[in-house]
């Protein structure tokens, strides 16, 4: 039985005419947060759901792609809490080491200061001011999306409680030889004066050139960075290349420096590049290094940190674009460059805070030995610990885990996590824990770097509750119960969490699920770019359609692993469906619709038992596809089942019973409000708030957020009377359509006989068809000018003379016919084009393809009607 309101008013709330968000959602959302139903508690005896939020930064601002992913969190967290579970949802903010510190030397910069005017310990001061007064305005927008976080567990990757978990687990990797330091390339900001993780750096195709350079007769070497051949210190070719095996071994002379170079042969070396000969720059490209210590070769830095050049000789001091086509001119006096490509389109890495491109350099460095961490990592997933939804993106998670570099940790800021590693006078070094005094004494001094702001940030699903403390949060809400991130940043975010949460917590998994989702794109399926000028800002579809609005226009795009288009067409249409909810909802009300308990089954009419009948398919389906992480299926079953359904037709039929009146419209208000009541909570968890407003209106509870989530009820499924109410909607729709090609006016009556009806099953609703379809009975003098065959059984007979202009109408629908064949041969030709529908955003095929389905539907019903039209 539905269950009855835990605590109903003595009257209800009335509806107004029309549903204003704005009016609705602050009012709402402050409700729930003063009644404490974002709350979890850890001493529950409800089993736990948890989620933590992936931190966002603290200079950040609510984009889409925070919208998207929020409102799949908060969709799963509050069915999870109606569900019965102990549902927390964890906020929190990143500390944001090198966007923090850049936004403040920029204020700093504005007022004719850098932060080495103010010292280090006045500086970090002062980014702890900004974050006060500043910081976090994103925690507000996340109250204006809905967001059901627990607001009491707010964590900042940088207070006190994460800052001790960070010092316990750089210790305690330290001590295992885990984290290490040491001579190595790394990607280094030019501007920021840093070293970046791989996730800090954006890869572009640029516009650059390619130089072919002589440096002997026999030795000619491609390049994209002539600059750097003044750190050459090797020519490498491939072993078994015939064309130059016999160069392995001797030396060449490197132009313009007078230094002697070897050639070595190496299978890094793809012969099928450039010449099949390359230079060798050990101290500034990743993968030369690795080559020269494979072969012995030295490293010579030739730049230093701002990208100035450090070599002796005639380039000394020029910026490294200075020095590049200072070196080609020298390199072309002396008759040495070969060939010149330009432009040549080639993978660039830019610094993602300033876009300065990235340099890659030789430097002592902090690094994770990730060896033992990341098959841990990989592990857990082969042996069904974690499981990645969709299983099909598992197989990028283990190419990265199973060949992945060591980590560097270490960052050349002021503000962030203080590496805990204190050097003596004498090369001591000392790895100081939370608890314990760093050495003092003349000569001692601390390590001057900060952590990687992703080293926090990879302990957030158990420091956030407590760790290393065994609080009873980490007790009762580890491990977590879903990761929801982009697969984007499934290697750089999931597999450091994997890693610190496998080794910190003794083999425990910090999540059970990884439920990966695609970036948000613009409606044509491009990327949101402030350059392309499309990008959707979700706090302005808020104020103009609505948070529910918003939230379902996303997550009805999410399907699991793959991009999401939007528009604000998209968005406009969900702002429709909301208004066609309130509008249902207030019309129930205005009829007495009730929620106290569903009355006997055999007071039930057909279209009840058909309507309760939809309701658990749709129930169950629901549940299977959130269990999935399929959002977008969930939110297409209920958009159907509430506007196909329920509106158009549970609705419509109920009225000509409501205004009868009697036991038949009493049963059909428990059952309307029955149907309203449970549409509302399956609706709850991805539009909360207009479905509180309208479910305590229709029941006089506290919440829908503290209702019970439904399940279905195979009771009450009845397969003939969806049958037979199928056949009535056949019969109404065919007529529907008829009546509108012909031209008839919606209101207009005209005579007709409805034959068939029996062998249909649907005899007994004949009168509910003709009230639905505007028809009169077939007089004495009836006479069918139209005839239309709806079913095999069913044909309708209508009497249309002097309501239409047969020749007008005709010339009409083929114009209409006309223009529908340009459709359906426009779109044929594209999904033809075997470039156009391999390389075209799979949203962008769809929608041509649903284009060519309506045109040969539309063709189908004009030859139905032309053919109705003959004499």
């Amino acid at each position: 039985m539905t269950q009855t309101p835990d605590t109903p008013d003595a009257t209800r709330p009335t509806l107004s005419a029309q549903y204003q968000p704005g009016e609705v959602e602050q009012r709402r959302y402050e409700q729930w947060v003063s009644a404490g139903h974002f709350r979890a508690r850890a001493d529950s005896d409800k089993p736990p759901f948890t989620i933590v939020i992936p931190p966002p930064n603290v200079t950040g601002s609510l984009h889409m792609g925070h919208a998207f992913e929020h409102t799949l969190m908060d969709a799963l967290t509050r069915r999870k809490r109606m569900q019965g579970y102990e549902a927390l949802w964890l906020p929190g903010m990143d500390h944001a080491g090198i966007a923090t510190q850049n936004l403040v030397e920029r204020q700093l910069a504005a007022e004719g200061l850098s932060r080495h005017d103010l010292g280090r310990e006045e500086f970090v001061e002062r980014v702890w001011r900004w974050k006060a007064e500043s910081g976090g305005a994103i925690l507000g927008q996340m109250r204006r999306l809905g967001d059901s976080v627990d607001w009491d567990r707010e964590r900042f990757t940088m207070d006190e409680g994460l800052t001790r978990a960070v010092q316990t687990i750089f210790k305690r990797l330290f001590e295992d030889g885990l984290i290490y330091r040491a001579e190595r390339i790394i990607n280094w900001c030019p501007r920021c004066l840093t070293a970046l993780s791989d996730i800090e750096v954006e890869h572009t195709e640029d516009e650059g050139e390619l130089i072919s350079i002589r440096y002997s007769d026999d030795v000619v070497v491609a390049t994209t960075r002539a600059e750097t051949m003044l750190g050459d210190t090797a020519v490498a070719v491939h072993p078994d290349d015939e064309r130059y095996r016999h160069l392995i071994g001797t030396e060449v002379e490197l132009p313009l420096t007078g230094r002697r170079i070897p050639i070595v042969g190496d299978e890094h070396v793809d012969p099928a590049f450039g010449t099949g000969m390359v230079k060798v720059t050990p101290a500034h490209d990743p993968n030369d290094f690795e080559i020269g210590q494979r072969h012995g070769l030295p490293s010579l830095a030739i730049m230093d940190e701002r990208g100035i050049i450090t070599a002796h000789g005639p380039f000394l001091g020029l910026d490294r674009y200075e020095a590049r086509p200072a070196i080609v001119d020298a390199l072309r006096e002396q008759g040495r460059i070969v060939a010149e490509k330009r432009p040549y389109l080639h993978s660039v890495g830019h610094c993602s805070r300033c876009k300065t491109t990235v340099e890659p350099r030789l430097s002592l460095q902090w690094f994770v030995n990730t060896g033992p961490l990341a098959r841990a990592a990989g592990d857990a997933v082969r042996d069904g610990r974690v499981r990645i939804e969709p299983a099909e993106l598992a197989k990028r998670y283990f190419a990265w885990v199973d060949n992945m570099h060591d980590w560097c940790i270490s960052r050349q800021l002021w503000w962030g996590h203080r590496i805990p590693v204190w050097y003596g006078p004498n090369g001591e070094i000392v790895c100081v824990g939370p608890d314990e005094q760093p050495p003092t004494g003349e000569g001692w001094r601390q390590d001057e770097d900060v952590l990687d702001t992703w080293f926090s940030s990879g302990l957030w699903p158990f420091s956030t509750l407590g760790w290393p403390e065994q609080t009873p949060d980490l007790a009762k809400f580890y491990p977590t119960s879903v990761l929801v991130t982009g697969y984007d940043i499934l290697f750089f975010w999931v597999a450091r969490m994997m890693m610190f949460g496998l080794y910190a917590m003794d083999g425990r998994q910090p999540f059970d699920v990884v439920a990966l989702h695609g970036m948000v794109r613009d409606e044509h399926g491009k990327k949101m770019s402030k350059s392309f000028g499309n990008v959707v800002d979700p706090l302005d579809w808020i104020d103009r359609f609505g948070a529910d609005a918003t939230r379902f226009t996303l997550a009805r795009g999410a399907n699991p692993g793959q991009d999401v288009p939007v528009s604000d067409d998209w968005c406009q249409g969900s702002r429709n469906f909301c208004n066609k909810l309130w509008n249902a909802t207030r019309f129930a009300l205005l009829n007495g619709a009730r929620v106290d308990g569903l009355p006997a089954p055999e007071r039930f009419s057909t279209i009840d038992r058909w309507v309760l009948s939809r309701l658990q398919h749709v129930t169950a389906e629901v549940n299977e596809q959130f269990d999935r992480y399929e959002f977008a299926k969930v939110c297409d079953l209920l958009y159907h089942f509430a506007w196909d359904d329920v509106f158009d037709w549970y609705v419509e039929l109920s009225k000509p019973v409501l205004a009868a009146g009697g036991e038949r419209a009493e049963t059909t208000r428990r059952v309307l409000g029955h149907v309203l009541d449970q549409l509302l909570r399956l609706l709850h968890p991805v539009v909360p708030f207009v479905t509180d407003e309208l479910w305590t209106a229709l029941t006089g509870g506290q919440s829908v957020m503290v209702a019970a989530w439904p399940a279905a009820r195979p009771e009450l499924v009845d397969d003939p009377a969806e049958a037979e109410v199928a056949a009535l909607q056949r019969v109404v729709t065919e007529i529907r359509r008829f009546r509108s090609d012909q031209g008839l006016r919606p209101t207009q009556r005209v005579a007709a006989r409805l034959d068939g009806l029996a062998g249909a099953g649907i005899a007994a609703h004949e009168p509910l068809i003709r009230s639905l379809v505007r028809l009169d009975e077939a007089g004495p003098d009836f006479q069918a000018s139209a005839t239309l065959a709806v079913t095999g059984e069913v044909t309708v007979g209508l009497d249309t003379r002097g309501s239409i202009d047969v020749a007008a109408e005709r010339a009409r629908l083929e114009k209409d016919r006309a223009a529908a064949e340009k459709e359906a041969a426009q779109a044929r030709a594209k999904l033809g084009n075997p470039a156009f529908v391999e390389k075209a955003p799979e949203p962008v095929v769809r929608k041509i393809k649903d284009r060519l389905a309506a045109a040969e539907a539309d063709l189908t019903r004009i030859g139905t009607a032309l053919e109705a039209l003959r004499p």
